[in-house]
């Protein structure tokens, strides 16, 4: 879907005012005779240089062209090749007007600019080569006019709004805010959903005092010695005072309400930001892989909180390397299985309820299940004996694990095992949303990503368990229901309902939370003992596909809220996203649904659970010993320092020789090797260690500056684990391919 420019050119014009205003205060100044020293210079590049390049993005060629030139004069004089004469000054002054006038165009015309000015930008050329700028305006190829002219005009419409006297008055459409300022606004309007929240609560009290007094003036009729005319006044008085409190909270909350919708929309962004250099990337990495892939985008207009946005664009790419990486085969391959050379991705989003949908499908091999239960088993986050009663979600879940890959070779591309993790982490944690995969054999794969528009204000459901009280946010709550208390059934030994012909499991959520200690009689389940009436409270929860029935006690409140974050010490906790605070002050647990699904079904017998030694990787090393090659003393010095620092013991060896002389001579857990050293290269270091009996099974990671295909390719034949570019080299990639490798 290609990308409407239409909605960024006020944010364009903005932005570029501000560079121009720039520009003309240090313009000035040199144009005066003052000299501008080295810094000054330096912003000025910068501002042409950020209105060359988002008028580039924008296709305004005028805009850019004129810029580019400006750019070059001011680079010949921040790199000393030009002096500073106030004839510079006033040509490149004449630069910036020009730009000035067309940025006053962009809008009103929609981008149709008029030409840049030629002879203008042929003098800005020859300033930047080095000619005089008087002798660059008499030159015959600096302009076409038989008359120079000092002030050359640009080739302006006379309806363009710039032709008109008062252009230079015209005040913006557009205003620019800081997006410090912006989230300060939206943070304080939360602050303002909570206070009605309060507020509501006030109006109860005053609606229980109210029937209290109409209650009570009921049963004074005919008493002695009560005032009843007076009682029945005050009454009437703080019935009427009810009233008007109903009417302004609601209007208030009507405001309020509305004022915070707009206040959101400011921040609102079109996927288009994220969606549109995919394409790029996809090809881009396509061809590095020697890959033929194509980028269908679809839905980059909708729209997202910024801050879901700014975390959105990473997790795309990730998952958009895995497809291609792992994915999608080769020409020849597709070719092979019948399938046209060209792979295809799908990056896709639409509304879905009250939040979005981004799905990415490509149409390569799929997920392959048997690599992935031999990976898991070789892990040791299932036991062999179960990996054939795994269904196809259980397997796709495995690839959510931390650590987890199955890619021959740990490269920068993907395989580190550091990923999907981290995708899965970012997404349910940090964004509030749920992703899954599902797969077909030979035919692809499809994630799929579910979000909340905004994080700022949620509407969250309030309900209560064995006393206490929680929240869920309603994205993931599908509907509530009441079930009669006999028409429960088993299913496998655990309750459930029929619900629209498809059983739902049904819990406690007191029991899920473990919040309720009794432990049932003979022949009695958990739904039994709970105390109540004829029928059963039901919150249904739905991820994707999956559905659980909550059994909770009683429903609290339902509102749009504020979620705050937990405190540092409580994060990762898995089962809590955060916290609202109700009308009473009161301090609600908000629940995360895929926990709790995940929870249910370790309950039930369904989830594969990690034993201890899968989470070894997140503890320190515990002094595991590592060698570390390179002919490179800095290189040396900096892993032995990050290695160190992370518990490892290491031993250091200058050359591939010396290397293999102290692996036969001493005992190593890893190896880390250049590639280009003497006496022994890398690659010829790895194949020695593989032939050798005590190191056939030790990783072995090279970290080279080398970083074409074929020598990742030539690092797999010869028995290397990971494969780690010196460019790309950073301490965690280092520490936790290392930490997935030894775990």
């Amino acid at each position: 879907m290609a990308l409407d420019i239409k909605k960024f050119l006020g944010r364009f014009t903005g932005e570029a005012r501000d560079h121009l205003a720039r520009l003309e205060g240090g313009l000035t100044a040199l144009s005066a005779g003052d000299g501008l020293d080295g810094e000054t210079i330096n912003g000025l590049f910068r501002a042409a240089h950020t209105i060359k390049g988002s008028a580039r993005m924008l296709k305004l060629d005028s805009i850019a062209e004129t810029a580019h030139q400006l750019e070059e004069v001011l680079g010949a004089l921040r790199d000393g090749k030009l002096q500073q004469p106030p004839e510079l000054g006033s040509l490149l002054m004449r630069g910036v007007d020009a730009i000035s006038a067309l940025v006053e165009q962009v809008e009103p015309s929609g981008g149709q600019l008029p030409p840049a000015d030629q002879s203008l930008c042929a003098a800005l050329a020859q300033a930047a080569a080095g000619t005089p700028p008087a002798a660059a305006a008499e030159s015959p190829g600096a302009t076409n006019q038989p008359d120079p002219d000092p002030e050359p005009e640009l080739d302006i419409p006379p309806s363009a709004p710039a032709a008109a006297s008062s252009a230079g008055v015209r005040a913006p459409e557009t205003v620019r805010v800081r997006l410090e300022k912006l989230d300060e606004l939206i943070k304080l309007m939360g602050e303002v959903v909570s206070g009605q929240t309060k507020l509501r609560q006030q109006l109860l009290h005053a609606r229980a005092l109210d029937a209290a007094f109409q209650s009570l003036l009921s049963e004074s009729h005919g008493a002695q010695g009560v005032d009843t005319a007076r009682l029945a006044e005050q009454t009437a008085a703080l019935h009427r005072f009810t009233l008007g409190l109903r009417d302004l909270v609601m209007e208030e909350e009507l405001l309020s309400g509305d004022l915070n919708d707009r206040a959101l929309i400011m921040r609102m962004l079109p996927l288009a930001i994220v969606f549109d250099p995919i394409a790029r990337v996809a090809r881009e990495l396509g061809r590095d892989l020697g890959k033929e892939v194509h980028c269908e985008i679809s839905g980059g207009e909708i729209e997202l909180d910024r801050h879901l946005i700014d975390r959105l664009s990473d997790v795309l790419v990730h998952l958009l390397r895995n497809a291609i990486d792992h994915g999608i085969e080769s020409a020849q391959e597709r070719q092979a299985a019948g399938k046209p050379r060209l792979g295809r991705i799908r990056l896709s989003a639409r509304q879905e309820g009250v939040g979005v949908l981004i799905e990415i499908g490509d149409d390569g091999r799929g997920l392959d299940r048997d690599r992935i239960l031999a990976k898991a088993v070789q892990k040791g986050l299932i036991e062999p004996a179960r990996a054939t009663g795994i269904n196809d979600d259980q397997v796709a879940e495995l690839i959510f694990q931390p650590g987890f890959s199955t890619s021959a070779i740990i490269t920068d591309v993907s395989g580190r095992g550091v990923g999907m993790d981290v995708v899965k982490r970012t997404i349910v944690d940090d964004l509030q949303g749920v992703v899954s995969v599902s797969s077909r054999p030979g035919a692809g794969a499809l994630m799929r990503i579910q979000l909340p528009v905004s994080l700022a204000v949620m509407r969250i459901l309030v309900f209560q368990a064995a006393g206490k009280a929680f929240g869920l946010t309603a994205q993931h709550v599908a509907e509530l229901i009441r079930v009669p208390k006999g028409e429960t059934i088993e299913v496998a030994g655990r309750p459930a309902i029929v619900l629209r012909n498809e059983f739902l499991p049904l819990i406690p959520l007191a029991e899920l939370l473990r919040l309720d200690d009794s432990a049932p009689g003979a022949g009695e389940t958990a739904l039994d003992r709970r105390p109540g009436g004829k029928a059963h409270l039901v919150v249904v929860i739905k991820i994707h596909e999956s559905k659980l029935g909550l059994v909770v006690d009683r429903l609290i409140d339902e509102r749009d809220m504020v979620i705050k974050p937990l405190p540092e010490h409580l994060r990762g906790l898995g089962l809590v996203a955060g916290i609202v605070v109700t009308g009473t002050d009161e301090l609600v647990s908000v629940l995360q649904a895929p926990a709790l699904l995940a929870a249910a079904r370790r309950a039930r017998g369904e989830a594969l659970s990690a034993p201890e030694q899968s989470r070894a990787r997140d503890t320190p090393a515990g002094g595991q010993q590592i060698l570390v090659v390179d002919d490179s003393r800095n290189t040396r010095e900096i892993e032995k320092e990050i290695l160190e620092a992370h518990g490892y013991r290491v031993t250091l060896a200058e050359d591939g020789l010396e290397g293999w002389q102290k692996a036969l001579s001493g005992h190593f857990d890893a190896v880390l090797t250049d590639i280009d050293m003497p006496a022994m290269d890398g690659f010829s270091l790895t194949a020695r260690l593989r032939e050798n009996d005590r190191y056939r099974g030790i990783p072995i990671v090279i970290v080279t500056s080398r970083q074409k295909e074929e020598d990742k390719q030539r690092g797999i034949q010869v028995g290397a684990d990971a494969y780690i570019v010196k460019g790309d080299f950073n301490q965690s990639s280092l520490v936790e391919t290392l930490q997935n490798l030894l775990g």
